[in-house]
């Protein structure tokens, strides 16, 4: 709601280390503008996800095109949920990745391992495989604006 989203507003705009630094704030879609208008310009304000392409028939999902629109110029892709709660690929994050980069966004690259890879030793495959799927898919250009997570 916009009234819990309110006392991290607050924090951000009272801490003065905030103007020395970049932040980036991930932000469901309907409170981005909300945000992004309350916070100090060195405040980045990420959506939580975007779509593969710019349209087309996909009810719900956010396009890269709608994200810049409103003047954010970040989003997070790959995050676990996405991941495990609705089975999104390594490959789909992947031409998500692709598809935010030429649009013009920074991206937020999230990777990691489940408990039960951790447990069985497989956190590297398991990275290693998410890495491999984006490398193709961003230029040598491009990795600047990319953050891994």
């Amino acid at each position: 709601t916009k009234a819990s989203i309110a006392g991290i507003i607050d924090t951000l705009k009272s801490n003065a280390t905030v103007a020395n630094r970049d932040y980036v704030v991930g932000v469901p879609a309907i409170y981005m503008s909300h945000v992004k208008e309350a916070l100090p310009e060195s405040v980045h304000v990420a959506a939580q996800n975007c779509y593969k392409v710019s349209k087309g028939a996909f009810t719900g999902e956010t396009s890269a095109d709608m994200i810049k629109d409103i003047n954010c110029d970040w989003v997070i892709l790959g995050h676990s949920e996405r991941r495990h709660v609705f089975g999104e690929s390594d490959q789909l994050i992947a031409d998500k990745v692709e598809y935010a980069l030429n649009t013009g966004l920074k991206v937020v690259y999230c990777i990691g391992e489940k408990l039960e890879e951790r447990e069985s030793d497989n956190t590297m495959n398991v990275l290693s495989r998410q890495m491999q799927a984006v490398t193709g898919k961003v230029s040598s250009d491009k990795w600047a604006d990319v953050v891994i997570a």
